[in-house]
């Protein structure tokens, strides 16, 4: 609708013509049920008035039952378009808003320098889960903010290579750094040998499972994740604070025993993490955003290919997993995995089945139709970043 207004007289009602408009807009707005992107970004907007006036990015892997997704290299490339943008403004403040499992153990010093390029104001918000790498990313904030239900984790890396011993499948097998000290441990400490004979004897016994280059390589890993813990500290503590650095590292990479550790606000606290508890609005806010994540990335259901082919009562179907989120509120990129998922087929009848035999071939075709209704192959078609 456009208003053509001529002469002085008619410029009054031009004008109240023009407001009525724009909140007939408004409300047509806020009648329209907001897309999920507009949600978030909503909540994105809300969250940074709470904090302040700050920046959230949002840095989001999925967690879902057999399709998460870990922190890689590619993301630290999007980020650096976020920073960027929001950088626009002038001296900003970063919250990253942070939720997953862990990955690349390099990530998170690539991650907080690259975001201390832009700003020496960095803090982190951990909504729910953030292990193995995402602890180190947090470690390297001034200020950790933990909802009730975030979790911390050790940052004892588990590694993957070509010399670890592989699975029935054929897969390489993790191993975690732990586990190979504790193995030494055990003998010394459970089983009481001590004697150096015995010793090298048990140790020759572990290097006939394990590589000796895969033991060496979980070496290598374990002090890498050592010194990137000690240098995320060293980025916002004080000298004198060396003491403290240690204990910290110590008790994330060795003192916590099982990888899966979750590590909980009083428990972070009580190991001189500096964590704090955001307010009941900002609370409110943080997992609001979590929610919206986890929904659009249908995190609370386990990616089950023959569950989506009944469900869809298919045979064949194309899918999409979304495995990550980075987001803020001037752009957004979502990593999807483009799936086909498909039923083997039925075997051919054959051209000519004796009549006495039709009871039986019916009855095999049963038993392979409902085996195969159970059974669902996977292809991914494609697989990367796109904007959203």
């Amino acid at each position: 609708m456009e208003i053509y207004c001529s002469g002085i007289d008619e410029s009054a009602l031009c004008l109240i013509l023009l407001i009525i408009m724009q909140q007939e807009t408004q409300e047509t707005r806020e009648q329209r049920e907001l897309t999920p992107k507009e949600k978030r970004v909503e909540l994105i907007k809300k969250l940074e008035s709470a904090r302040g006036g700050t920046n959230v990015i949002s840095y989001i892997l999925s967690t879902r039952g057999n399709a998460s997704y870990q922190m890689a290299d590619d993301a630290v490339r999007l980020i650096y378009d976020h920073l960027k943008e929001l950088s626009k403004q002038g001296t900003i403040k970063i919250d990253l808003f942070l939720h997953s499992f862990g990955g690349v153990g390099t990530v998170p010093w690539k991650l907080t320098n690259l975001i201390r390029e832009f700003t020496s104001d960095f803090e982190i918000l951990i909504p729910y889960k953030a292990y193995s790498a995402a602890t180190l990313t947090a470690l390297g904030a001034n200020k950790i903010w933990m909802h009730p239900m975030g979790e911390l984790g050790p940052v004892d890396p588990k590694v993957v290579n070509e010399f670890n011993p592989r699975d029935e499948k054929g897969n390489f097998i993790g191993i975690n750094v732990e586990d190979t000290v504790s193995y030494i441990a055990f003998i010394k400490e459970a089983v009481g040998i001590r004697h150096e004979d015995e010793l090298v004897q048990a140790f020759n016994i572990l290097a006939n499972k394990v590589h000796p280059l895969a033991l060496g390589n979980i070496h290598r890993f374990y002090s890498q994740s050592r010194m990137i813990a000690k240098k995320l500290l060293r980025l916002h503590m004080k000298m004198e604070e060396e003491y403290t650095i240690t204990e910290i590292v110590d008790a994330l990479t060795t003192k916590l025993f099982f990888h899966g550790h979750p590590i909980h606000r009083e428990e972070a606290r009580e190991l001189n993490l500096k964590i704090n508890n955001p307010s009941k609005k900002i609370e409110d806010l943080m997992w609001q955003l979590y929610k919206e994540y986890e929904k659009e990335m249908e995190m609370k259901n386990p990616f089950n290919p023959v569950e989506i082919l009944n469900t869809a009562n298919q045979d064949s179907i194309e899918y999409d997993v979304k495995g990550a989120y980075v987001e803020s509120k001037t752009d957004t990129d979502v990593f999807i995995s483009h799936y086909r998922i498909w039923r083997p087929p039925l075997p051919p009848l054959p051209l000519k089945i004796p009549p006495a035999q039709i009871p039986q071939v019916e009855y095999q075709r049963q038993q392979l139709e409902a085996k195969r209704l159970g059974e669902a192959n996977t292809t991914i078609l494609r697989q990367g970043w796109e904007k959203e």
